[in-house]
């Protein structure tokens, strides 16, 4: 059992007037060439309204959250006064060979220049929460918060958790990463992969 993850931590749609942002491949430029890996339709949108402290961020959070997806688009808000000074909020809905998933960003810009991150990544897995626990995590703490709901953290990953929510047949999957004063110079490793 292999279950797609999210480095760090729905009908949706983003209104933009530029159709190409809708486009969910490049077209190749020899007729030989490797597919092109999908648009970031997140990275446009944060570019598109403004944002430019937390960019780097938003754009490699994006990147990992779209990576092996046939499809996805976005849902975004943010503070139109004040684009590259206030939060950017966003939520992608990501489409697998038989699998969707759900991943939400939020970015805050800190006033040294960099910028609080949180990402998680939501989906179910046809499997029981205990099965997942036990092939993914292993190493992992737990703690379990309800008696069907049990968060699992590691040494290895600061700022990251799994949380496992019991939904008979499957199990709800929430990946949670969350760092601050992120700069490109300080990200985590969690983010390079």
């Amino acid at each position: 059992m292999t279950i797609p993850r999210m480095a760090a931590g729905a009908a949706i749609f983003l209104m933009l007037t530029s159709a190409a942002l809708h486009a969910q491949t490049r077209p190749a430029t020899a007729a030989r060439a490797a597919p092109a890996a999908p648009l970031n339709l997140l990275a446009e949108a944060a570019r598109s309204v403004g944002v430019k402290q937390c960019q780097p961020a938003i754009t490699r959070l994006s990147g990992l959250a779209i990576n092996g997806t046939r499809a996805h688009d976005v849902l975004v808000d943010w503070d139109r006064a004040h684009p590259d000074r206030g939060p950017f909020f966003s939520l992608t809905g990501v489409e697998y060979a038989g699998a969707s998933a759900a991943v939400s960003i939020t970015a805050v810009p800190q006033e040294n220049g960099a910028c609080s991150i949180a990402a998680e990544r939501i989906s179910i897995a046809p499997y029981s929460c205990k099965s997942i626990a036990e092939t993914e995590l292993k190493g992992y703490r737990a703690s379990a918060l309800l008696p069907t709901f049990t968060v699992y953290v590691s040494a290895a990953e600061p700022g990251g958790s799994v949380s496992l929510v019991d939904s008979p047949p499957g199990c709800l999957i929430i990946r949670r990463y969350v760092q601050y004063g992120w700069t490109e110079q300080t990200q985590s490793p969690a983010l390079t992969r």
